[in-house]
């Protein structure tokens, strides 16, 4: 098998949002998001949904769309559950790089709207021997420091309302809710025909972690206004 799917395994179920961000995080963030009186809500990578449907429950009137195309997410979302909201979390690899999301972001967003834009940035520019413990292929160029993240969002045509970064405390809780679930299916099939496969890919990807981005990659929640 070249590609193993752990979500068969119980891959991401223990998470709550696919992104290192507390439950107290992602209410404030809907109630906020929320007090601009959306009629529309646009969810772009949205995942399960539960980011989306917090939204939803303190804008009852509005109407909300997800978008997602990992088949495992929408099962799982569906059975879970001011002018206008826009949201990408983690998900700008849709539109191509982050300059880019952010620019077809904002021709979503109508005038006096918002974006919840969330993705990763450098707490520190890793070296080339940083960068080898990190995820296959991984290079300096596909993150940018905060303040150039900000500044890519103001040049779309975006005002930064909030600037917020995950705690460490939500980046564990995230990384380990990834596993917990397969870690657990592993435990008790030892001896399963995927077993093997299950443990290198679990392995790698703490590896990833604790050895590779760890102190180095952050992750932030830029709420995004356009002028009216």
């Amino acid at each position: 098998m070249t590609d193993l799917d752990l979500s068969a395994f119980g891959f991401h179920a223990r998470l709550t949002f696919h992104s290192p961000m507390s439950v107290e995080r992602a209410d404030r963030l809907a109630r906020d998001l929320a007090a601009s009186g959306p009629r529309t809500i646009a969810d772009f990578g949205c995942g399960w949904g539960q980011l989306m449907f917090r939204v939803v429950e303190n804008a009852p009137d509005a109407t909300a769309v997800g978008y997602e195309i990992y088949r495992p997410d929408v099962i799982r979302g569906r059975a879970e559950a001011t002018d206008d909201i826009v949201i990408n979390s983690g998900a700008h690899q849709a539109f191509g790089a982050v300059p880019e999301a952010l620019d077809a972001l904002r021709k979503l967003v109508n005038p006096g709207g918002r974006l919840l834009f969330a993705t990763g940035f450098w707490e520190r520019i890793p070296t080339d021997a940083d960068l080898a413990t990190m995820w296959p292929d991984m290079t300096a160029d596909e993150l940018s420091p905060l303040a150039d993240l900000v500044d890519q969002a103001i040049a779309s045509g975006f005002r930064p309302l909030r600037i917020e970064t995950s705690t460490p405390a939500e980046w564990e809780q995230f990384e380990s809710g990834i596993a917990e679930g397969a870690e657990e299916w592993l435990l008790a099939n030892i001896d399963h025909p995927q077993a093997d496969a299950v443990r290198a890919k679990l392995d790698a990807s703490r590896g990833y972690w604790l050895r590779g981005h760890r102190g180095f990659m952050g992750y932030a929640f830029l709420t995004l206004g356009v002028p009216r």
